[in-house]
């Protein structure tokens, strides 16, 4: 794929930077705006409709050449390359990785094991469209003649935070004669809230797993399977009622749907970067195929914008280098993703599982123990809620926490001064955390010299500002790629595989033989009998929850 990268702590890039982080360190936002003013339009870059401002960072011209030499010398081109061109970057799997494919035009030509996958990429999207026409058309009736007025879909991680968020981000764009519900924790309640005002006769659920084996959402789906029959009685309704999004035809037809109502999707394509292909059916019957193809598009944008552009002006090479400087030379353990738009709401989730599974790994693509912190915590929440919970630790706490603010020029929601304000504050915040407040402007604001300490805000808390003109599905595809490649940017520097999640897999484990253990009837005969191959805490919890379930 590419020549050796030497280990991260031996690149040179890599040293000079820990020499020069000792020398920015007790350096101040204030004073380098004031020797440098022009900063605030220089530290800037845009791309796909999106305005990036990282001026309010803790870094100068020479932070910056030093972050881009140590991806040229971490082979961040080769690597996406790779990536681009089909190679099997996910080493642990030998998989390629494969989700810039979902969103390659036709005319375009991806190989993978000597098979060009555009093509069927393409067929699974005409099939998707053809369906999702149907279904907001009326055309397609349930089993007893009723045309389908709810969708639910079942899944989990990947299966639904992208569907999930995708759908509140862009119902503005939505059918409103349709009503979309999403089914994941394994909790009963769950299920049993998201269909208790629904009507089984005008309900139609989306299967999302490609094993058609993922332990939670088929516990789902039989449920949703047992609802069904309970008013419409006969086995042969399924077929109207349920399509999978699976790639096992033998089970899903064993269920009852039937197999011409299935949606693949390939090993190329992870979990958290499945939204695009036919996990995001429900995002497509909601905004329309026309609406799904302008995210694509939204997408491939940044694909390309990220192959080609030069590193001092790549968007998502920039995000990703800048956290790789705060997470490794600064002691950060997390980043704040605050959006101010309420149709973002679900954005910061969705970024945890990207992010976090991606690069939550401890060891490189060698094996060998890395040498430095890897995966910062992604978490957030939309402005200007957030303001009123947790501001006043980012602002004040003891801990450095690098933001990244997601705002708009223009609303879908025009009201009054809402939008204005709403504004005023991403630009305040942003500014108030780079340049906080001394106590000598304290003092002149007449505050007693008692509470001087009190309303000194430190200052030099780095943000990054994202600007669109709106949220549109395009935009939304643009951000989300964003945010996957700077990702890439990361795991490329700590030599990660961001693409494989072992991680996942020792609860499930576990879980499985646990829940056999509790449902065994021999053993349920004698609540206080010891389980085999447990700790003593382990065992004592399960024995608790026998005796009183």
């Amino acid at each position: 794929m590419t020549d050796r990268i030497a280990p991260l702590a031996s690149r040179p890039a890599w040293k000079a930077l820990q020499q020069h982080a000792e020398t920015i360190r007790p350096q101040q936002l204030r004073d380098l705006f004031k020797t440098d003013p022009a900063r605030g339009t220089r530290f800037t870059a845009q791309a796909c409709g999106l305005f990036l401002d990282y001026s309010k960072n803790r870094i100068t011209d020479e932070t910056l050449a030093l972050l881009i030499e140590l991806a040229k010398q971490s082979g961040l081109r080769q690597h996406a390359e790779a990536m681009f061109t089909g190679q099997k970057i996910n080493t642990t799997e030998n998989r390629a990785v494969l989700h810039v494919a979902l969103r390659a035009p036709r005319s375009e030509s991806i190989m993978v094991d000597g098979e060009d996958v555009v093509p069927e990429v393409h067929k699974v999207l005409d099939k998707m469209s053809a369906f999702s026409d149907k279904i907001r058309s009326g055309a397609w009736l349930g089993y007893t003649g009723k045309p389908i007025k709810n969708i639910v879909n079942i899944g989990i991680g990947g299966s639904d935070l992208g569907p999930v968020m995708a759908y509140e981000a862009l119902r503005h764009y939505s059918h409103r004669d349709l009503t979309f519900r999403f089914v994941s924790n394994v909790d009963g309640t769950d299920f049993a809230e998201a269909v208790r005002d629904l009507d089984p006769e005008e309900t139609l659920f989306l299967v999302a797993s490609k094993t058609f084996t993922t332990l939670e959402t088929m516990t789902n789906a039989h449920s949703a399977r047992t609802w069904t029959l309970a008013k419409l009685k006969q086995t042969e309704s399924i077929a109207r009622h349920f399509v999978a999004l699976s790639t096992n035809t033998k089970l899903v037809s064993e269920f009852g749907i039937d197999t011409a109502n299935m949606f693949g999707f390939w090993d190329w394509v992870g979990g958290r970067y499945s939204m695009d292909s036919a996990i995001g059916l429900s995002t497509m019957i909601a905004i329309g195929p026309d609406n799904f193809r302008a995210m694509l598009a939204g997408f491939h944008e940044m694909d390309v914008h990220f192959r080609t552009t030069p590193l001092e002006n790549n968007l998502p090479a920039l995000l990703g280098l800048l956290t790789v400087w705060y997470t490794d030379f600064f002691d950060a353990q997390t980043v704040a993703i605050l959006p101010y738009e309420q149709y973002l709401k679900r954005f910061p989730a969705y970024l945890q599982q990207l992010t976090m599974e991606s690069n939550g790994k401890h060891v490189t693509l060698d094996g060998e123990q890395v040498v430095t912190q890897t995966g910062p915590i992604y978490w957030g929440e939309p402005g200007t809620n957030g303001q009123h919970s947790f501001y006043q630790l980012i602002h004040q706490g003891t801990r450095l926490i690098p933001c990244d603010f997601i705002g708009f020029y223009k609303t879908l929601n025009p009201l009054g001064r809402h939008h204005d304000i709403l504004m005023a504050n991403v630009f305040a915040q942003a500014e108030a955390l780079a340049f906080g407040k001394t106590a000598d402007e304290v003092r002149a604001e007449g505050v007693p010299e008692a509470l001087v300490p009190h309303k000194v805000f430190e200052g030099n808390r780095p943000s990054n500002t994202l600007l669109a003109e709106h949220l549109t599905p395009h935009t939304l595809g643009a951000l989300i790629a964003l945010y996957e490649h700077s990702v890439f940017t990361q795991g490329v520097i700590w030599s990660i595989d961001s693409f494989d999640q072992w991680g996942v897999e020792l609860g499930k484990v576990l879980a499985t033989k646990i829940l056999s253990e509790i449902e065994n009837p021999a053993e349920l005969e004698s609540p206080t009998a010891p389980t085999k191959g447990h700790d003593t805490s382990t065992t004592n919890l399960i024995n608790l929850y026998r005796a009183t379930k």
